[in-house]
């Protein structure tokens, strides 16, 4: 194991086969039988020819482990690496796959049309995270949460946006917006964490305002100041941004003010029925109402319904998305394509 300073994650290095350490700055019982040598630290040395047995057998004393303070390591060689907590480590095993995923996988990333509401034209594509590996099909949402409770939320998250970004070369035309996806959590230092993705940007020779970075569970923020300073980079950098997943707790005068996004997408469970649930319509009436004063773009997102587009067109929101206009692909399709609605 190492330390990936760049993603603040420790990185795994998982071996089939190998040594296994346990370490403890006080004179506790060695929990576990069948170490094979002690070093001059007092770690012990475990030789083992099976990652799942080993595990297995952690996850039995990991109570005992973690009241007593040891910690532990994994190497090929009977040397250790760098030493991480027991909970953490057992964490890391549990996960083993989705972990090995985010930290040597390739990913890619689909597209889904997004359609002007004023006369049915394109407007641009979301890219929604994909791994490249098609035996390796894993929901995205269940990667992210692996990546936030394992420590590799940032790193994740940087791979998504640069793969977003990518997917544009020889898909998108210049003037088509990209919506991309991005965790304000994982970027603690805007002026720092988002160089990265500034300078693929520039390598890449595309437009920043091709560019929209939407942020991801707008509701589950915490620090919105945070967020607005987030914002304000991308901003500075002339890229646009879009608050995601938009419901009551920001549909509000005082936090659109203070964010000032360039857009705001609606939660789909607002769409869901919209044509003819009173309480959704009378939420996007509020949101049109707040959004009209503040000058913010209206996107209706999940859109499954033709009865939904055209309730969304005749109160005046300005874009929209969902299956019934195009699934995503990994080929950019023109919207519509699997509609009867043109």
């Amino acid at each position: 194991m190492n330390i990936s300073c760049a993603n603040c994650a420790v990185t795994m290095e998982y071996h089939d086969a190998g040594y296994f350490f346990l370490h403890n700055d006080h004179h506790h019982t060695l929990p576990l039988k069948g170490y094979s040598s002690q070093l001059e630290d007092g770690t012990y040395v475990f030789p083992y020819e099976n990652l799942n047995v080993l595990y297995e057998k952690l996850v039995r004393e990991e109570k005992f482990l973690e009241e007593g303070g040891w910690t532990c390591s994994i190497n090929c060689i009977d040397h250790p690496g760098s030493f991480m907590e027991v909970g953490k480590f057992i964490l890391l095993m549990k996960h083993r796959e989705m972990v090995e995923m985010i930290q040597d996988g390739e990913f890619i990333s689909h597209l889904q049309p997004i359609i002007d509401l004023s006369d049915y034209s394109l407007l641009g594509y979301e890219s929604l995270l994909r791994t490249a590996e098609q035996s390796k099909k894993i929901n995205p949402g269940k990667l992210f949460e692996i990546a936030a409770i394992t420590g590799f939320h940032s790193m994740l998250d940087q791979k998504a946006r640069k793969s977003a970004i990518e997917c544009r070369v020889g898909q998108v035309k210049p003037g088509f917006k990209s919506f991309i996806n991005f965790l304000p959590s994982t970027i603690y230092n805007p002026e720092f964490c988002l160089r990265h993705t500034f300078q693929i940007v520039n390598e890449l020779g595309l437009n920043p305002e091709d560019l929209v970075f939407e942020v991801v569970e707008t509701e589950k923020i915490g620090d919105v100041e945070h967020l607005k300073s987030v914002l304000d980079v991308y901003k500075r950098e002339g890229m646009k941004v879009a608050l995601d997943d938009v419901g009551s707790g920001f549909a509000t005068v005082e936090m659109l003010t203070l964010l000032k996004p360039d857009y705001v997408k609606i939660d789909r469970s607002f769409i869901n029925h919209c044509d003819s649930v009173p309480e959704n319509q009378e939420f996007l009436h509020k949101v049109m109402k707040i959004a009209t004063e503040l000058n913010i773009l209206v996107l209706a997102e999940g859109i499954e319904r033709k009865e939904e587009l055209l309730f969304c067109k005749k109160i005046g929101v300005h874009y929209a998305q969902g299956y019934f206009i195009g699934k995503p692909a990994l080929e950019a399709k023109e919207p519509f394509v699997q509609s009867l609605f043109v």
